[in-house]
Protein backbone atom coordinates (compact mmCIF):
# COMPACT_ATOMS: atom_id res chain seq x y z
CA UNK A 1 0.00 0.00 0.00
CA UNK A 2 2.74 2.02 0.90
CA UNK A 3 4.82 1.27 -2.54
CA UNK A 4 1.52 2.32 -4.58
CA UNK A 5 1.46 5.77 -2.97
CA UNK A 6 4.71 6.38 -3.39
CA UNK A 7 4.35 5.50 -7.19
CA UNK A 8 1.26 7.87 -7.36
CA UNK A 9 3.17 11.00 -5.89
CA UNK A 10 6.13 10.79 -8.34
CA UNK A 11 4.24 9.79 -11.27
CA UNK A 12 1.36 12.87 -11.06
CA UNK A 13 3.91 15.69 -10.85
CA UNK A 14 5.47 13.95 -13.92
CA UNK A 15 1.62 13.70 -16.03
CA UNK A 16 1.47 17.52 -14.70
CA UNK A 17 4.47 18.34 -16.51
CA UNK A 18 3.83 16.24 -20.28
CA UNK A 19 2.44 18.82 -23.18
CA UNK A 20 -0.91 17.84 -22.93
CA UNK A 21 -1.05 15.67 -19.58
CA UNK A 22 -4.46 13.66 -20.23
CA UNK A 23 -6.66 16.64 -20.54
CA UNK A 24 -5.40 17.99 -24.37
CA UNK A 25 -7.64 20.88 -25.31
CA UNK A 26 -9.93 19.79 -28.86
CA UNK A 27 -11.86 21.46 -31.12
CA UNK A 28 -14.32 20.42 -33.80
CA UNK A 29 -16.88 21.94 -35.98
CA UNK A 30 -20.65 20.66 -35.48
CA UNK A 31 -21.85 21.43 -38.88
CA UNK A 32 -22.28 18.21 -41.14
CA UNK A 33 -19.46 18.39 -44.28
CA UNK A 34 -19.31 19.53 -46.78
CA UNK A 35 -21.93 22.66 -46.08
CA UNK A 36 -23.89 24.14 -48.79
CA UNK A 37 -24.76 27.48 -48.47
CA UNK A 38 -27.27 29.21 -51.15
CA UNK A 39 -26.32 33.08 -52.18
CA UNK A 40 -27.10 35.66 -50.33
CA UNK A 41 -28.23 34.21 -47.28
CA UNK A 42 -25.80 33.84 -44.23
CA UNK A 43 -22.89 31.01 -43.40
CA UNK A 44 -22.94 29.74 -40.26
CA UNK A 45 -20.13 27.71 -38.76
CA UNK A 46 -20.26 26.37 -35.27
CA UNK A 47 -17.23 24.61 -33.22
CA UNK A 48 -17.23 22.85 -30.16
CA UNK A 49 -14.10 23.47 -28.09
CA UNK A 50 -13.40 21.48 -25.17
CA UNK A 51 -10.39 21.34 -22.82
CA UNK A 52 -9.83 20.13 -19.12
CA UNK A 53 -9.27 22.29 -16.05
CA UNK A 54 -6.09 23.11 -16.51
CA UNK A 55 -6.02 24.73 -20.01
CA UNK A 56 -7.43 27.67 -21.18
CA UNK A 57 -8.28 29.34 -24.40
CA UNK A 58 -6.21 32.28 -25.01
CA UNK A 59 -7.07 32.70 -28.98
CA UNK A 60 -9.65 31.28 -31.81
CA UNK A 61 -8.46 32.28 -35.50
CA UNK A 62 -10.72 31.19 -38.25
CA UNK A 63 -9.54 31.22 -41.68
CA UNK A 64 -10.38 29.90 -45.23
CA UNK A 65 -8.11 28.79 -48.44
CA UNK A 66 -8.91 27.14 -51.74
CA UNK A 67 -10.47 23.51 -51.82
CA UNK A 68 -7.75 22.90 -54.42
CA UNK A 69 -5.17 24.61 -52.47
CA UNK A 70 -4.39 27.08 -54.99
CA UNK A 71 -3.58 30.91 -54.61
CA UNK A 72 -4.54 33.48 -53.18
CA UNK A 73 -3.75 30.93 -50.21
CA UNK A 74 -5.18 31.19 -46.67
CA UNK A 75 -7.18 34.19 -45.85
CA UNK A 76 -7.70 35.21 -41.76
CA UNK A 77 -11.52 35.97 -41.38
CA UNK A 78 -11.20 36.59 -37.84
CA UNK A 79 -9.37 36.08 -34.34
CA UNK A 80 -10.75 36.59 -30.96
CA UNK A 81 -8.42 36.81 -28.18
CA UNK A 82 -8.93 37.37 -24.22
CA UNK A 83 -13.06 37.54 -23.60
CA UNK A 84 -13.32 36.84 -27.47
CA UNK A 85 -15.41 39.94 -28.20
CA UNK A 86 -14.61 39.10 -31.74
CA UNK A 87 -13.62 41.03 -34.98
CA UNK A 88 -15.41 41.99 -37.74
CA UNK A 89 -12.77 43.30 -40.44
CA UNK A 90 -15.11 43.67 -43.62
CA UNK A 91 -18.70 44.48 -41.76
CA UNK A 92 -19.74 40.73 -42.85
CA UNK A 93 -18.13 38.32 -40.79
CA UNK A 94 -18.98 38.15 -36.75
CA UNK A 95 -17.83 35.83 -33.68
CA UNK A 96 -20.44 34.63 -31.49
CA UNK A 97 -19.80 32.45 -28.43
CA UNK A 98 -16.49 33.49 -27.40
CA UNK A 99 -15.51 32.20 -31.20
CA UNK A 100 -16.95 29.38 -31.13
CA UNK A 101 -19.32 30.50 -34.04
CA UNK A 102 -18.44 32.20 -36.95
CA UNK A 103 -21.23 33.82 -38.91
CA UNK A 104 -20.82 35.05 -42.86
CA UNK A 105 -23.79 37.31 -44.30
CA UNK A 106 -24.68 37.75 -48.11
CA UNK A 107 -22.39 34.28 -48.34
CA UNK A 108 -21.06 34.42 -52.55
CA UNK A 109 -19.25 32.17 -54.42
CA UNK A 110 -15.85 33.40 -53.39
CA UNK A 111 -16.77 32.75 -49.57
CA UNK A 112 -16.71 28.91 -50.69
CA UNK A 113 -13.36 26.98 -49.49
CA UNK A 114 -12.00 25.32 -47.02
CA UNK A 115 -12.37 26.89 -43.32
CA UNK A 116 -10.26 26.78 -40.40
CA UNK A 117 -10.43 27.05 -36.97
CA UNK A 118 -7.73 27.10 -34.53
CA UNK A 119 -8.06 26.94 -30.90
CA UNK A 120 -4.62 28.07 -28.80
CA UNK A 121 -3.86 28.05 -24.87
CA UNK A 122 -1.92 29.71 -22.75
CA UNK A 123 1.06 27.51 -22.96
CA UNK A 124 1.15 28.32 -27.09
CA UNK A 125 -0.21 24.46 -27.67
CA UNK A 126 -2.94 24.71 -31.22
CA UNK A 127 -5.14 22.21 -32.40
CA UNK A 128 -7.32 23.08 -35.74
CA UNK A 129 -9.98 21.41 -37.04
CA UNK A 130 -11.52 21.86 -41.01
CA UNK A 131 -14.85 22.21 -42.57
CA UNK A 132 -15.74 22.40 -46.14
CA UNK A 133 -18.06 24.90 -47.47
CA UNK A 134 -19.54 25.03 -51.07
CA UNK A 135 -21.53 27.05 -52.96
CA UNK A 136 -25.60 25.17 -53.00
CA UNK A 137 -26.11 24.73 -56.73
CA UNK A 138 -29.28 24.89 -59.05
CA UNK A 139 -30.46 21.88 -61.18
CA UNK A 140 -28.59 21.78 -64.14
CA UNK A 141 -29.12 19.38 -67.62
CA UNK A 142 -31.51 17.05 -67.02
CA UNK A 143 -31.63 14.22 -69.07
CA UNK A 144 -33.81 10.54 -69.33
CA UNK A 145 -32.24 7.95 -71.12
CA UNK A 146 -33.80 4.23 -71.69
CA UNK A 147 -32.11 1.04 -71.13
CA UNK A 148 -33.94 -1.13 -73.05
CA UNK A 149 -33.00 -4.04 -71.66
CA UNK A 150 -33.74 -3.73 -68.37
CA UNK A 151 -36.73 -1.85 -69.46
CA UNK A 152 -36.21 1.32 -67.85
CA UNK A 153 -35.61 4.48 -67.83
CA UNK A 154 -33.26 6.71 -66.04
CA UNK A 155 -32.88 10.34 -65.54
CA UNK A 156 -29.42 11.93 -64.89
CA UNK A 157 -28.53 15.70 -63.79
CA UNK A 158 -25.32 17.82 -63.78
CA UNK A 159 -24.15 18.99 -60.80
CA UNK A 160 -27.40 20.14 -58.52
CA UNK A 161 -26.66 20.43 -54.91
CA UNK A 162 -29.23 17.76 -53.24
CA UNK A 163 -31.64 16.90 -56.50
CA UNK A 164 -34.94 15.12 -55.68
CA UNK A 165 -35.89 13.17 -58.32
CA UNK A 166 -40.02 12.67 -59.67
CA UNK A 167 -41.54 11.01 -62.41
CA UNK A 168 -44.43 11.42 -64.82
CA UNK A 169 -46.08 9.55 -67.08
CA UNK A 170 -48.92 11.57 -69.13
CA UNK A 171 -48.16 13.94 -66.77
CA UNK A 172 -50.04 12.04 -63.90
CA UNK A 173 -47.67 10.30 -61.31
CA UNK A 174 -46.36 7.12 -61.59
CA UNK A 175 -48.87 3.91 -60.37
CA UNK A 176 -47.87 0.74 -59.78
CA UNK A 177 -49.31 -0.20 -63.14
CA UNK A 178 -46.72 1.77 -64.94
CA UNK A 179 -44.36 1.14 -62.87
CA UNK A 180 -42.15 1.45 -60.21
CA UNK A 181 -39.54 3.93 -59.13
CA UNK A 182 -35.79 3.31 -57.37
CA UNK A 183 -34.92 4.55 -53.88
CA UNK A 184 -33.07 7.36 -54.94
CA UNK A 185 -35.60 8.14 -57.29
CA UNK A 186 -33.12 7.90 -60.65
CA UNK A 187 -34.08 5.07 -62.30
CA UNK A 188 -37.86 4.33 -62.84
CA UNK A 189 -38.72 0.51 -63.60
CA UNK A 190 -41.38 0.29 -66.68
CA UNK A 191 -43.91 -2.58 -66.17
CA UNK A 192 -45.86 -2.81 -69.28
CA UNK A 193 -44.15 -3.84 -72.78
CA UNK A 194 -43.05 -1.90 -74.75
CA UNK A 195 -42.27 1.37 -72.98
CA UNK A 196 -44.61 3.50 -74.97
CA UNK A 197 -46.05 7.13 -74.17
CA UNK A 198 -44.48 10.21 -72.58
CA UNK A 199 -42.43 10.01 -69.65
CA UNK A 200 -40.78 13.11 -67.66
CA UNK A 201 -38.06 13.42 -65.36
CA UNK A 202 -38.42 15.96 -62.45
CA UNK A 203 -35.78 17.22 -60.63
CA UNK A 204 -35.90 19.77 -57.82
CA UNK A 205 -34.05 20.90 -54.86
CA UNK A 206 -34.11 24.38 -52.99
CA UNK A 207 -32.87 26.76 -55.80
CA UNK A 208 -36.03 25.34 -57.99
CA UNK A 209 -36.53 22.92 -60.53
CA UNK A 210 -35.96 21.52 -64.37
CA UNK A 211 -37.43 18.29 -66.41
CA UNK A 212 -36.83 16.06 -68.92
CA UNK A 213 -39.05 14.32 -71.27
CA UNK A 214 -38.51 11.29 -73.10
CA UNK A 215 -41.43 10.37 -75.72
CA UNK A 216 -42.17 6.56 -77.19
CA UNK A 217 -44.46 5.46 -79.38
CA UNK A 218 -48.08 5.95 -78.13
CA UNK A 219 -49.75 3.28 -76.14
CA UNK A 220 -52.22 1.33 -77.83
CA UNK A 221 -54.85 2.48 -75.42
CA UNK A 222 -54.04 6.22 -76.69
CA UNK A 223 -54.54 5.04 -80.48
CA UNK A 224 -57.71 3.03 -80.03
CA UNK A 225 -59.46 5.96 -77.65
CA UNK A 226 -58.22 8.28 -80.61
CA UNK A 227 -59.39 5.99 -83.45
CA UNK A 228 -62.77 5.31 -81.58
CA UNK A 229 -63.76 9.40 -81.00
CA UNK A 230 -62.81 9.82 -84.98
CA UNK A 231 -65.22 7.35 -85.93
CA UNK A 232 -67.50 8.59 -82.89
CA UNK A 233 -67.26 12.20 -85.09
CA UNK A 234 -67.46 10.99 -88.59
CA UNK A 235 -70.90 9.06 -87.65
CA UNK A 236 -72.22 12.17 -86.21
CA UNK A 237 -71.47 14.22 -88.84
CA UNK A 238 -73.01 11.94 -91.68
CA UNK A 239 -76.14 11.89 -89.99
CA UNK A 240 -76.45 15.29 -89.34
CA UNK A 241 -76.18 15.61 -92.90
CA UNK A 242 -78.90 13.12 -93.56
CA UNK A 243 -80.68 14.39 -91.28
CA UNK A 244 -80.49 17.92 -92.46
CA UNK A 245 -80.60 16.78 -96.33
CA UNK A 246 -84.37 15.51 -95.02
CA UNK A 247 -85.24 18.28 -93.25
CA UNK A 248 -84.76 20.37 -96.37
CA UNK A 249 -86.43 18.34 -99.03
CA UNK A 250 -89.67 17.92 -96.87
CA UNK A 251 -89.60 21.36 -95.86
CA UNK A 252 -89.45 22.28 -100.22
CA UNK A 253 -92.16 19.31 -101.03
CA UNK A 254 -94.30 20.95 -98.37
CA UNK A 255 -94.23 24.29 -100.14
CA UNK A 256 -94.08 22.89 -103.61
CA UNK A 257 -97.58 21.60 -102.77
CA UNK A 258 -99.02 24.92 -101.12
CA UNK A 259 -98.66 26.44 -104.07
CA UNK A 260 -100.01 24.00 -106.28
CA UNK A 261 -103.41 23.72 -103.84
CA UNK A 262 -103.26 27.86 -104.43
CA UNK A 263 -102.98 27.59 -108.21
CA UNK A 264 -105.98 25.39 -108.47
CA UNK A 265 -108.01 27.63 -106.14
CA UNK A 266 -107.71 30.76 -108.24
CA UNK A 267 -108.70 28.63 -111.52
CA UNK A 268 -111.80 27.57 -109.69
Amino acid sequence: MALQRFLCWRIAPLLLLMPCGFQCMSVRVLNEEPVHVIPGSSLVLQAQIEHGPLEEVSMVTWERESETGITPGKVTLATCAGKCAGTRPNGRVSLEQQGATLKIDGYSGADSGVYAVTVTDQAGAKTTAHCIVREYEAVHHVSVSINVSHSSLVCGEAWGTDPHFSWLHERVAITKAVGSVSKDGTTLFVSSSPICGHFTCMVSNKRGYSAATFTAAPCETEGKGTTVAVVCLVILLLFGGVLAFLLWRRHRYSNRGERLHEHLDDNI
